[in-house]
């Protein structure tokens, strides 16, 4: 099989490039024992006089290691965020009469508002889930139910109800800690 010349001309530069170092004591090699027995060794290290692209990039990402951290250094304020809910909902919702479309608009801002003041209050490692329900207020009942699964010992929710006139909002705060 013939190879182009540049094939050629990149195959000698890349031979060029790349190379190896050996380490020689007087005699060549070094004799190792190891338990017993006696075992010829040469260490040698790999070079490349140019990095390709692929190194720098391999170079610049950044490996984070392992805290073993297996619990939260604190744990996720419910009573804290119990008052943030009922601020928010109260502050947005008071006078306001029920109409489809402003609820739908509502509940994507209402849910903005609360996760944004909760993440203000710099609970590390967790992750928040906000979820917020605004419906009309008319002689009906409604059952909302969530299921998650998740460690009692470290994740935790809130949850906040609130009426007016005319609506009735659910707000709910998961906190899901991340190892």
């Amino acid at each position: 099989m013939m190879m182009s010349d540049n094939a050629k001309d990149r195959a000698a530069r890349s031979w060029k490039k790349r190379g190896s170092v050996s380490s020689f004591s007087n005699h060549e090699f070094r004799r190792k024992e190891l338990h017993g027995h006696i075992k010829d060794s040469m260490s040698t290290v790999s070079y490349m006089d140019e990095p390709s692209q692929r190194d720098d990039i391999s170079r610049l990402t950044v490996q984070m290691e392992n805290t073993y951290q297996l619990g939260p250094p604190k744990h996720f304020p419910v009573v804290t965020v119990n008052h943030i809910l009922k601020d928010v909902l109260t502050s947005y919702l008071q006078v306001e009469e029920y109409e489809p479309e402003l609820c739908r608009q509502m509940t994507k801002t209402i849910s903005e508002v609360i996760k944004a003041q909760v993440k203000d209050l710099m609970i590390p490692r967790y992750k928040l889930i906000v979820i917020v329900h605004i419906g009309q207020l008319n002689r009906q009942s409604i059952l909302i139910g969530s299921r998650c699964l998740w460690d009692p010992k470290s994740d935790n929710f809130s949850s906040y109800a609130f009426r007016n006139s005319s609506l009735f909002a659910l707000a709910n705060v998961y906190a899901v800690y991340l190892e």
